[in-house]
């Protein structure tokens, strides 16, 4: 019974004191923030389209770094926790890029990841861009399936300015975040 008084009377004093308006105004000022205009027409279908494919192939690539993670942070010489947060914004935050739900904080936490990934690149000294797989010697980078390309960071680097495009320009008017947020900004 006791319980019930203190919340009432937190509730009274939050109505009556403005906080509770201005907490809301803050929440309303940081979607406004995180959210630009929400585009329409062939602007808004491009986004769309820049989107989803994005989204899907970060779910391609977070998916297989989830089921194999302790390979994949062996490899990496990094902890498991740390291997499991970047799959983990990868695969979910995929999903997010791919309905447009969230769309800049999904965005952020993956390019978080991908951003550590081109520092570890770099790290390494790998180059920006590898060499041709035709103009490498024979034997080298060589599977099963013919030559590949030697490590680089190029593909983690665009995946970073990929993500920046579409947290400064928003999931556009064809997303999950313009039918809720839309009216906000």
């Amino acid at each position: 019974m006791g319980i019930k008084y203190i919340f009432a009377a937190i509730g009274t004093f939050l109505l009556t004191s403005g906080t509770l308006f201005d907490a809301w105004d803050s929440i309303l000022n940081l979607i406004d923030l995180l959210y630009p205009p929400f585009l329409f027409g062939i602007k808004g279908w491009m986004l769309l389209i820049f989107r989803v494919s994005i989204g899907i192939l970060f779910v391609l690539h977070g998916f297989p770094k989830l089921v194999n993670l302790h390979k994949w942070a062996k490899s990496l010489k990094m902890p498991a926790d740390l291997c499991f947060l970047s799959a983990l914004s990868m695969f979910l935050g995929g999903f997010a890029l791919i309905v447009g739900f969230l769309t800049p904080l999904a965005s952020l936490a993956i390019l978080f990841s991908m951003g550590f990934a081109t520092f570890l690149h770099i790290k390494q000294g790998e180059p920006f861009v590898g060499t041709d797989p035709y103009l490498l010697p024979e034997g080298q980078y060589e599977g099963p399936k013919g030559k590949s390309e030697p490590p680089s960071f190029e593909k983690a680097f665009m995946y970073d300015l990929m993500l920046l495009m579409i947290i400064i320009f928003g999931p556009g008017a064809y997303s999950l975040d313009a039918i809720f947020f839309a009216g906000i900004n």
